[in-house]
């Protein structure tokens, strides 16, 4: 009882005390961890790893002045900024409302500038809002044609058939309806990578067994889906628990997990419902595929080599059609992702892909923060997201899941940890650059 006491007494007295850190914002003080506890949230629901944010709030508190007497935990909803001298914690939850790739790379520079002292801690609420004012609804026509192209793209890129692609864009663009439709419903999300993966299987099985097409290509059935497809988050996970983020990562794995279940699940079915069969062989990586093709004539022949170069600028464009990111945030994804394509296209051969896929991954990851440096109005998080997007081997661990074939499950979960260690690594390199945040135009939309 005299411990409880003592422990009753000490939080009294710490509710008591007046906050340590406050910052003065339109004549009312706030305390410091409710502006970076804030800025913390806008930063998770702009997609940033939990590890990212904390550093990021570590940066910007010791850039202040504030030092290490404010502690910070960060978890995929919230931010936990306390006092370490009284044990006070202020709790911001994130709002859960996706950003947009251009909402991203504005709060991205936000925290550049409080890096370099030109943001001052009091601006952050005004930022803030400012940000979320432009969270708006994906527009209808530019995330349908968007995600029409990425299945295109990507149904190019791994070289598909010539009636493969053409199903491709078009079932690409009925999955985007879908999505459009059911994303208003908050109960329907969890169930729309099932819906979305079942429409475009069982479509792709009818045309299949309608036109006598025998070989039917993998990306033919997930290109559709591969907006969906949950290789980002895994891969983030898998960088979270290297960082020690044991709970966050934990988590995000399991969901990400659970994602590829559903899509598996769907494509089981549409599958069963057509007599579908999917060739697990056919999971190649994006470094495997030169030389993929067919004797095949017409319809079922595959394209010309040359025109993955053309795709993957398609690709790159849907992308910035699907996550709204303005044509100048677009141009910078369309050199990013020909970059990552020349280099791991080139490497593989050599070294192979999972190694190739790793050493890509931190040579890009090193490029785009020089090139925040130089440019700071292109932040390293926004500008390396499309070659992220193209590395990850999601759709080929889909692949593997839903056929559960051993041999093919192995490649993307080693490509996964090659794309994790290049990515930290790539991260840890950049130190020996002194970051440069803006002094003029901030706010800018990008």
């Amino acid at each position: 009882m005299v411990g409880l006491g003592s422990a009753l007494a000490n939080l009294q007295n710490a509710l008591r005390r007046p906050e340590a850190h406050i910052e003065v914002v339109d004549g009312e003080t706030v305390p410091v961890g409710m502006l970076l506890g804030t800025l913390g949230a806008l930063l998770l629901d702009a997609g940033s790893s939990v590890t990212d944010v904390r550093s990021a709030l570590e940066k910007a508190r010791d850039a202040a002045g504030v030092g290490p007497t404010l502690a910070i935990g960060v978890l995929p909803a919230l931010v936990m900024v306390s006092e370490v001298s009284t044990g006070a914690a202020t709790i911001v939850n994130a709002e859960g409302v996706e950003l947009s790739s251009r909402q991203a790379a504005r709060a991205n520079r936000v925290v550049l500038g409080l890096e370099s002292g030109s943001i001052a801690l009091a601006e952050i609420p005004a930022r803030v809002r400012a940000i979320r004012a432009g969270t708006v609804p994906p527009p209808a026509l530019p995330w349908i044609l968007g995600n029409a192209l990425t299945s295109a793209g990507l149904a190019v890129v791994f070289r598909c058939p010539w009636w493969a692609i053409l199903l491709a864009l078009l079932v690409g663009a009925l999955v985007g309806v879908i999505g459009l439709l059911l994303r208003r419903f908050r109960e329907a999300v969890a169930i729309i990578p099932f819906l979305a993966a079942f429409a475009s299987t069982a479509i792709v099985g009818l045309v299949a067994a309608t036109t006598g097409f025998e070989q039917v290509p993998l990306f033919a059935v997930c290109a559709p889906v591969a907006v969906f497809v949950p290789g980002a988050l895994i891969t983030n996970a898998l960088l979270e628990l290297t960082a020690a983020d044991i709970v966050t990562g934990s988590s995000r794995l399991v969901q990400g997990l659970i994602m590829l279940g559903f899509m598996a699940a769907g494509i089981a079915s549409g599958s069963a419902l057509t007599g579908l069969h999917v060739d697990p062989s056919s999971a190649a990586l994006v470094g495997e595929v030169a030389g993929v093709g067919t004797d095949l004539a017409g319809w079922e022949s595959v394209p010309s080599y040359w025109v993955s170069w053309v795709a993957v600028v398609v690709l790159a464009v849907g992308l910035g059609l699907v996550f709204r990111s303005g044509w100048r945030l677009t141009l910078v994804s369309v050199a990013v992702m020909v970059t990552a394509y020349a280099l791991v296209s080139g490497t593989t051969p050599v070294w192979g892909s999972v190694v190739a896929t790793g050493a890509t991954a931190a040579l890009l990851f090193v490029a785009t923060r020089l090139l925040e440096r130089l440019v700071p109005a292109i932040p390293a998080t926004v500008s390396f997201f499309p070659a992220f997007l193209l590395l990850v081997p999601g759709t080929v661990g889909l692949v593997a899941v839903a056929t559960f074939d051993p041999e093919s499950l192995a490649t993307p979960l080693a490509t996964f940890v090659s794309l994790c260690i290049g990515t930290k690594i790539g991260g840890l390199l950049p130190g020996l650059f002194a970051r440069n945040a803006p002094s003029r135009g901030v706010d800018a939309t990008a």
